[in-house]
């Protein structure tokens, strides 16, 4: 294997985990700034008040957006194999 294809082979499968993880990221910025401006407003600083909210919307997203990470997942892991079956020649 030449380090060209390496190279290439791991810089796609570090933006695919990109491409994965960026809606939970998102989400996850959101509800803690959401989190963090109303406990700077009430002024509570109760530490459950950032998780809870956290931990619900990740499974929420998680059960929303399970159909499309099956799909990529599956979809990159056929693409790697074959690229992988080919490496050999």
């Amino acid at each position: 294997m030449n380090p060209e294809l390496a190279i290439d082979l791991f810089k796609t499968t570090v933006v695919f985990a990109l491409y994965i993880v960026a809606p939970f990221l998102g989400v996850m910025l959101v509800i803690g700034l959401l989190a963090s401006l109303f406990q700077s407003v009430t002024s509570m600083q109760e530490q459950t008040l950032t998780f809870v909210p956290k931990l619900v919307a990740l499974a929420a997203l998680l059960l929303v957006l399970t159909p499309w990470l099956l799909r990529s997942l599956s979809e990159f892991a056929i693409t790697m194999v074959t690229r992988m079956g080919t490496l050999g020649h």
